[in-house]
Order: C-alpha cells, then structure tokens, then sequence
C-alpha cells in the first residue's frame, strides 16, 4: 500500500473535472485496506472512497485520503440446476463483468450492460435500465465496516434495495464494498419492460441478441464519456403518486410514464427536461447533449460551480414547466471529502 500526495484526479472520474486530492492510495487487497484506513485515522483524515469515478462531483481541491478501489477477481461459488453464484472483486470494470456474464451463459444482467463504473459501486445506487436493477442479482454485499472495524457480508435482503437507494447511501462513511457475491440464473429469463428495446430484439429472444441491443441502444443515445465527459443519466427519472400524475398528464398527455406499486408513477426525466427546452442547450462550458436530454456534458474546462449552475438551471426550468423537482443522480463531494445535499450552496 502506497500513499501518493497532492493526486490528480482528473483522469478518475468521468465528467473529467479537475480535481486534486491531498493523499490518494490505489487498493488491490483487503490488506490494502486497512493499511489506508489507518494511516487516514492516525492522520485524522476523511476517507474519499473512488470507484470508477462514473457517479460523482468532485470540487478542485480534497484535502482527505481518497480510496481508489481496484480490487480484482472473480470467483464461482456454490451453483445448482437454477443458478450460479459468483464472487466479483469490487475493481472489476461493471460492463466486461457482464459481457462475462453471458459468455458463461449466466443470465439477468444483460439489461445492464454499457453502464459506466465498477462492479463495487454497483450496489450503492442500485444501478439498473431497461426495467432491470442490480439489487434483483445480488445475493450479499462484503464490505468492511468501518463503524465496527471488521469485515462483513451483507445479505441482499439487508441492503434494502430500491430505485436508486440502498443503505449505503443512507449511511455512506461506515461501509467500504470490496466484494460483490451475485445470483445469476442459467436458464435466460428476457425482460423486455420498455418498446423501444423490445422492438429492437424483435424475434430473436436470446440474451446474447438481448445484450447486443441494449448496447447498440445506449451508444446511439449516450455519449461516450472520452468523447464528452459525463456521468450517464445525471437525474432521478421522479416517481409521484397516480393523483400527481394525472393532473400533470391532463396538460401533456404524451408524457412517457411506467406505472409502479403502491400506486406510483415513474416519469421519464429526460422527456421532462426535453419540454423544458433544454436538449442541446448549453449554459457556459456545460450542457445536456443533444442526443439525450437526461445527460449532462462537460464540454470543455468546467469547474464544479459550472456543473451546479447548470444543473440547477434544468431543475428550476422543469419545476417551472411542470411543478416537479428533479433530483440529481450523481454524489456531491466538499473540499473535505464529505458528501454533501445537492440543495446545499
């Protein structure tokens, strides 16, 4: 384990704003680990834990210890007839794990593939598209607990999986994700929740066509971030009651929705975003790109401020529009390495 000072982090995360940490160290073993976490607790640091960079803001300088997370492996556990259990190192880039995946012949998570980030943060928010989450394939979380200082594995069903959430959102300086344990089904089960992928796959109902096309999909949609450096989706697509939405719905009737339980609906942001005119609309060096409204773009030397000022603006054009506040996906970091509220100035 090696700590390295004054680090740029430019290269690390994907919406490519420069920022510098104080200390960094790259983790390849549990050893690692706690190596770093302790040189951070002798030097009274906050510990910044970086993963594939794909779902965070960083400001220009950190003064904490940030954890870049590369740790390696995957193993195959116990299996029968129905499933297939795997070990995953949390370092392991999330889309060649799932083009893994179905090269083993192993099934559920090709909906996922091309979203950006590692294997390790995949849990935090639940990641999840085409009407498939991650939470759904996960059979328990390793983790070192940093509250209790020993390591851990979290069954899926204590993680508390939900759109977008999980608990290590609700409480995110206690635990560090080393390792991923998924169950994976051998027989290929295709969900084909959303028209435009179901029209895509047409008759050829196979995972690997499945995977093909949500590929093919995401690349005309999403801007690959070496090209325009962004975060993937950067809002919430907002779930509001079936009285909400009707009152909405009668004023835009063309308004892509998907209904929920309990009586929820799931809006599309980037429709919302769309009608309130600002697909392609830039505002300083930043802007939601022209193919894909929910997307927010870099487009040249932006700094955080430049990202919060434009991001603030759809939100406060969509509120304006449609009375609905959307809710960024990407974690907001200070100058301290904490998180921070997004409604925070």
């Amino acid at each position: 384990m090696q700590i390295q000072t004054q680090v740029q982090l430019k290269p690390f995360n994907t919406l490519n704003l420069e920022a510098i940490a104080a200390y960094y160290s790259r983790i390849q073993s549990t050893d690692d680990l706690i190596a770093a976490l302790e040189f951070a607790e002798q030097q009274q640091l906050n510990v910044l834990i970086l993963s594939g960079g794909s779902n965070m803001l960083l400001p220009e300088q950190i003064d904490a210890l940030v954890l870049h997370m590369d740790i390696q492996g995957i193993e195959m556990l116990e299996g029968n007839e129905q499933h297939q259990c795997l070990r995953v190192g949390g370092g392991q880039v999330w889309h060649d794990f799932v083009l893994w995946t179905t090269e083993q012949k192993l099934y559920g998570l090709q909906n996922l593939a091309l979203i950006p980030g590692l294997v390790g943060a995949s849990p935090v928010q639940n990641i999840g598209a085409y009407g498939v989450e991650v939470g759904e394939f996960i059979h328990a979380v390793e983790v070192y607990d940093r509250k209790l200082k020993k390591f851990d594995s979290i069954p899926a069903s204590d993680c508390h999986f939900s759109y977008r959430h999980s608990i290590f959102k609700d409480d995110p300086t206690r635990y560090v994700i080393t390792h991923v344990t998924f169950k994976l089904l051998k027989q290929a089960n295709l969900k084909l929740n959303y028209g435009d992928l179901k029209a895509a796959v047409g008759d050829n109902l196979t995972a690997e066509n499945l995977q093909q096309q949500v590929i093919r999909i995401r690349q005309s949609k999403l801007p690959d971030p070496k090209e325009f450096p962004n975060v993937g989706s950067f809002f919430k697509n907002p779930i509001v009651n079936q009285q909400v939405f009707d009152q909405i719905a009668v004023h835009f009737p063309n308004l892509p929705h998907y209904p929920q339980a309990n009586d929820q609906v799931k809006m599309a942001a980037g429709w919302l975003i769309d009608q309130a005119g600002w697909k392609g609309k830039q505002l300083g060096p930043v802007g939601m790109f022209h193919k894909q409204a929910l997307v927010l773009v870099n487009y040249g030397h932006a700094s955080l401020t430049d990202v919060r000022q434009t991001y603030g603006a759809v939100q406060q054009a969509v509120w304006d529009k449609f009375k609905i506040m959307l809710e960024p996906e990407p974690v907001l970091f200070d100058c301290k390495g904490l998180i921070r509220s997004h409604q925070d100035k």
